[in-house]
């Protein structure tokens, strides 16, 4: 082999690592979890206003992922938004008086769903829906409550 065609070989070995590694930063940005499929069980909220939450977005608790939201909807009957959220089975002893809270990363970040551990001997199963939801803080309601606030005090 001359000396042109080891360069190129490098060459070629150099760019298929960088298409591989760029391949897994997209993967692992995009919350891809195709490969690492672990026993869930489904748990559903009713909240009044979701904000900017979205499927695949995290479930966490204490600030560690325990899940990602499955579906999102319009319950028929109370005409709330459902959100149904896959849960490690790991996790499989969160009471069921578990409250759940639409947060935001950051001041601008992506919301997610942040449970709250409660108190009762009960835990969530498979088909449980958690009863206590606090919804998205929505940023355009706060501008106009300040605003409102702002020229009443003049």
């Amino acid at each position: 082999m001359n000396k042109q065609t080891k360069i190129e070989l490098w060459v070629g070995t150099f760019v298929l690592m960088s298409l591989v590694a760029l391949a897994g930063i997209a993967l692992q940005v995009s919350n891809f979890s195709g490969w690492k499929e672990q026993p869930t069980y489904q748990v559903s909220a009713l909240f009044d206003n979701i904000g900017g939450l979205k499927v695949r977005a995290p479930v966490k608790l204490s600030g560690v992922v325990i899940g990602r939201i499955t579906a999102i909807g319009v319950d028929p009957v109370s005409f709330k938004a459902k959100v149904e959220m896959q849960i490690d089975k790991a996790f499989n002893a969160l009471p069921s008086d578990s409250s759940a809270s639409i947060l935001t990363s950051g001041l601008l970040g992506d919301q997610y769903v942040g449970l709250g551990p409660g108190g009762a001997e009960e835990v969530l199963v498979d088909g449980s829906q958690v009863e206590l939801t606090q919804s998205a803080l929505v940023l355009e309601d706060l501008i106009g409550q300040f605003l409102v606030k702002f020229s009443d005090s003049k």
